[in-house]
């Protein structure tokens, strides 16, 4: 691999030759993978008894594993029936310290493609809300995608900068992630096109995003609130000197120390220096140390930092009151209703919001969201049109096979199952209507029962090619 000469001359002076060395070494050598399993959808335990893959567990993440390079997870059944999210062990560590609880209001301010909201909403288990922001349209595709294959029922997805969220949720979560846009240097081993692009999308430039998104980050954290802070990348102006200058910018937050366990080191202070003189002198730098870097010469992953500090209670944020207007379950379209009554055994308590034509449920209603550009206003159940419902792929993949009145239920290993991912008919026997196909008892998506044919509903866009 070819690092880039700034790069290298920068890590050489700041680790010292041998260390330098142990890095390129590294990140010469081959990478890692891994996956998490989804609780939202299989619990541990039951996903080791089925896995197809060999697992070993990661140190930092109680729902981690590390698999080998051979395996292709992304083409096995159980990654189209949301059972795991494929992610880089390093990766894993933010929101596993994060610490997300049932009925948090939590924040992944920059969010896509989903690995981290995933992570979340299992540790939330389809209690509280969950908001996943991300600036970027074409990401939030993926994210939009990655909530629907995991089954998450309490998440609104945003499309918007953080500066524009802060009119409607100013002090309103109990938890927000940042996992920042950076240089991406710990990507440099995972993915050769981001040493292309580090001469393009140097520090400099995400410095000051970084900066920015922490500022209004903190306008939406309530007093006694937990911020975490993270990046893929090794460099100490995104990592140590910018959690300690936001830290000393905005009065009352305490570092948290996070555990040094399987190879995690702490940041290192020495590196957050301002002209040769600390920046500042009303916090100990040492507090640094509390913070994590994962470094892929000490670690099995590719590189992570990650900060986790508590707000103050003296910080002067207050929550607003308004919230979206929400409809009565016994006030919606008497279609839905049919549909309910014809097709399902129970539907879990909360709010509901008719958007149009578009009917979607949250736990509990969410701030009032008008003039931001809401992509997903929670978990989306389907449409009300002309004298019929048309179920959305969503309300089957965020249920238990037990809530449906009607399934087909095939082997993982089974040709119906293969077939049906590829958006193909089958030919089995059943009763007519709407059926839900699972995979070892696991829910895949729709299908419509008519005599001895099973029609398809799965979503084009989502089927295997081959």
């Amino acid at each position: 691999m070819k690092l880039p000469a700034e790069f290298s001359r920068k890590m050489r002076k700041l680790m010292g030759e041998a260390e330098y060395e142990q890095l390129i070494t590294a990140l010469s050598g081959e990478r890692v993978y891994g996956l998490r399993i989804n609780t939202l959808k299989i619990d541990i335990d039951e996903f080791r008894r089925l896995s197809p893959f060999d697992l070993e567990a990661v140190p930092w993440a109680a729902d981690g594993f590390y698999i080998s390079g051979e395996d292709a997870p992304g083409r096995h059944p159980y990654y189209h029936a949301g059972l795991y999210y494929i992610q880089e062990p390093s990766a894993m560590l933010p929101g596993q310290v994060l610490g997300a609880e049932p009925g948090d209001r939590v924040l992944d301010l920059c969010a896509a493609p989903g690995g981290k909201t995933v992570q979340i909403a299992a540790a939330m288990k389809g209690r509280g809300l969950l908001v996943s922001n991300d600036i970027n349209a074409e990401r939030v595709k993926a994210l939009v995608k990655n909530i629907e294959l995991c089954g998450i029922r309490n998440a609104v997805v945003l499309n918007e900068s953080p500066e524009r969220l802060v009119r409607n949720f100013e002090g309103y979560f109990d938890k927000i992630l940042i996992d920042a846009p950076c240089s991406g240097e710990g990507m440099f081993r995972k993915d050769e096109t981001a040493v292309r692009s580090w001469e393009s999308f140097k520090c400099e430039r995400c410095t000051r995003m970084q900066e920015s998104i922490l500022h209004y980050a903190d306008l939406m954290l309530r007093p006694g609130g937990t911020l975490v802070y993270s990046t893929c990348t090794f460099s100490p102006e995104e990592n140590e000197q910018m959690i300690m200058d936001f830290v000393m910018g905005h009065k009352g937050y305490e570092f948290v120390n996070i555990p040094k366990i399987a190879g995690i080191e702490g940041g290192r202070p020495e590196w957050a220096q301002s002209s040769g003189e600390w920046a500042g002198g009303t916090i100990n730098p040492e507090d640094l140390r509390q913070t994590a870097r994962l470094w892929p010469h000490k670690v099995r992953g590719e590189g992570h930092f990650v900060a986790k500090l508590i707000k103050g209670r003296t910080s002067e944020t207050r929550p607003g009151d308004r919230v979206e207007g929400t409809v009565r379950y016994e006030k919606l379209p008497a279609d839905f209703h049919r549909f309910i009554d014809e097709n399902m055994n129970h539907i879990p308590e909360g709010v509901f919001m008719l958007k149009g034509r578009h009917l979607y449920h949250l736990p509990e209603a969410p701030p009032q969201m008008a003039g931001l550009k809401v992509v997903k206003f929670g978990w989306f159940l389907g449409s009300v049109g002309d004298k019929r419902f048309e179920p959305s792929h969503s309300l089957v993949t965020a249920l238990d096979k037990d809530a449906f009145k009607r399934a087909q239920d095939f082997s993982a290993e089974s040709a119906e199952v293969r077939s049906y991912l590829k958006g193909e008919t089958l030919l089995v026997k059943g009763d007519k209507g709407f059926t839900v196909v699972c995979v070892d008892g696991k829910t895949l998506g729709w299908a419509k029962q008519t005599g001895e044919m099973l029609k398809n509903m799965y979503p084009k866009g989502w089927r295997m090619m081959r």
